[in-house]
């Protein structure tokens, strides 16, 4: 018989150690820790809290155009002066509530100044980045789910955002709708994805919360409701019955009411949101074929920076691993895809090139698609790797060693490169010496001149972070297509910046220079702003 080990009884002070209160707090710890709804908790919070600090760490300045346009309409909001520049001219800005309206609120609380401006635009990036952790972990676990956003996170098409340095896009830090948007469109397909396992009330709770996410998606970018098409798909390939569809549609019914309710109030036509977003469109400033809008997606991944790449390998791979494995996941995924890139190709000039309704080819438009794309590659690869033989997997260590250290090569690799130019980037840091320069100069200034690119964000820098205005000069203008400037302004002070990102220079390239009448009045430590004033100006 086999000798039976007999254990001393445990001495007071070991019982003591062993159920004290850190032992206590420790087990507890574990145990909620265990429980998958608060460990997705915990996770999404570690999530946000990259998002903030990247946006810290980048920190581009408040932009002009689109950004520009949702803040004064979120300050005049519900009186916005549609009769009025800018909103005669782009309308669809105003009628986005699920953006005008935080952003009013921002004001309210925290004044009209960048401050709010920052804390919408990290209120986005943290939609979107724990959107796409919960998407991916509905679909294969809290591990893929992590390690895939927080890769994408610091992928450059999310750093590279300032156009007074490099600019690949406009994104993380940025108040636009294509962020949150497609954030609330990833966290209703992580609730569509749960609700698949559960019954009863716990299912109909989570397709309702589904239900508003897809409703609030559209009151932040309309263009979304193509995704909406497919709902019934997503339902049939999760296997929820087809009667749910209506406890889905439920709350996004009451959303759209809600929506054109307001607009029936505020801007006297219920259908004012629909008919702005319909009308937006035209013939492209730039060149299109058919040819180029159906390679849009390409083109926008690969014509900003190379690492795009990434999401077109991502998309060959999910693929590949649904015509390998046919997982109703992976299926799942490419609907979601698809249902996107179809209507968006076609709408970018594939259908007319004479007619753009969406510029296809601006990667920010393709963002709602992320989140499938980084579970379609992901899960892919975690199923791919299941199927090697049990046999020459187990000899070659190909499950416990090779693919996690290929894995972490691979990561590691993308993480380095993707990080290497953030250092380089001004940040803010050149219009916050302009803060300063300017506050010290409220009564000698009364005037600055800029194109009006640089005086929309400018706007924000004669203000403290709270919106206290620092100086009461008057900001005055000019488009940077025109070809001189205009004759109000000779005689007095200019903003100018060369422009390093994608935006055209002012007057094609013209910039001021001693040789042509001008004197630097100042410049910021990093060069990247300056201001010039007559020779002959004191």
């Amino acid at each position: 018989m086999g000798q039976t080990t007999v254990r001393e009884p445990a001495g007071q002070d070991d019982t003591e150690a062993r159920t004290g209160p850190a032992a206590r707090f420790a087990g507890g710890f574990r145990a909620g820790w265990g429980r998958p709804r608060r460990r997705a908790v915990w996770l999404s919070a570690l999530v946000a809290t990259c998002t903030v600090l990247a946006q810290w760490i980048t920190n581009p300045p408040p932009m002009y155009f689109d950004p520009y346009y949702v803040w004064l309409a979120a300050r005049d909001w519900p009186d916005i002066p549609l009769d009025q520049w800018p909103f005669n001219e782009v309308p669809h800005q105003v009628t986005r509530l699920g953006l005008v309206l935080p952003a009013r609120v921002a004001q309210e609380l925290l004044g009209d100044g960048q401050a709010a401006y920052s804390t919408v635009a990290a209120l986005g990036g943290c939609l979107f980045f724990v959107g796409c952790y919960l998407a991916v972990r509905s679909l294969f676990g809290d591990l893929a789910g992590v390690a895939t956003t927080l890769l994408l996170i610091v992928h450059p098409f999310f750093t590279m955002t300032n156009p007074y340095g490099i600019e690949v896009t406009w994104s993380a830090g940025v108040m636009l709708p294509d962020m949150p948007g497609a954030g609330l469109f990833a966290f209703g397909m992580a609730a569509l994805v749960v609700a698949s396992r559960r019954t009863g009330r716990a299912q109909t709770r989570l397709l309702l919360a589904a239900g508003a996410c897809f409703g609030a998606s559209f009151l932040v970018r309309e263009f979304l409701a193509f995704l909406f098409l497919a709902i019934p798909i997503y339902l049939a390939l999760l296997r929820i019955p087809w009667r749910r569809n209506v406890t889905v549609g439920l709350p996004m019914a009451a959303i759209l009411a809600a929506n054109l309710t307001h607009n029936a109030i505020v801007w006297g036509d219920p259908l004012a949101g629909l008919m702005s977003a319909a009308s937006h469109g035209g013939q492209s400033r730039d060149y299109v074929t058919r040819t180029l809008a159906l390679k849009s997606f390409v083109r926008a991944m690969d014509d900003w920076h190379p690492m795009g790449m990434v999401f077109v390998a991502a998309l060959v791979l999910t693929v590949v691993g649904w015509a390998v494995t046919r997982d109703r996941r992976l299926a799942l995924t490419l609907v979601w895809f698809l249902a996107l890139a179809a209507p968006l190709t076609l709408l970018a000039g594939v259908l007319d090139p004479q007619d753009i309704s969406l510029r296809a080819w601006l990667l920010r438009y393709w963002f709602a698609i992320f989140p499938a794309l980084l579970a379609g590659g992901t899960g892919s690869l975690i199923l791919l790797v299941r199927r090697i033989p049990e046999g020459l997997a187990a000899r070659f260590r190909l499950r416990t060693v090779v693919a996690p250290a290929v894995a972490v090569v691979l990561a590691g690799t993308y993480a380095v490169s993707a990080v290497r130019a953030v250092p380089y980037l001004p940040r803010d840091r050149a219009w916050n010496e302009l803060r300063g320069y300017l506050a010290g100069h409220d009564r000698d200034m009364p005037v600055l001149w800029a194109d009006r690119r640089l005086a929309q964000t400018l706007t924000f820098y004669s203000r403290s972070m709270w919106g206290d205005t620092l100086w009461h000069g008057r900001i005055r203008d000019f488009e940077h297509t025109s070809t001189k400037l205009p004759e109000d302004s000779y005689g007095q002070p200019m903003l100018f910046t060369k422009w390093r990102g994608q935006e055209a220079q002012i007057f094609a390239g013209w910039r001021p220079s001693a040789q042509g009448g001008w004197r630097l009045m100042w410049r910021s430590s990093d060069g990247v702003l300056e201001i010039w004033g007559p020779a002959a100006s004191s």
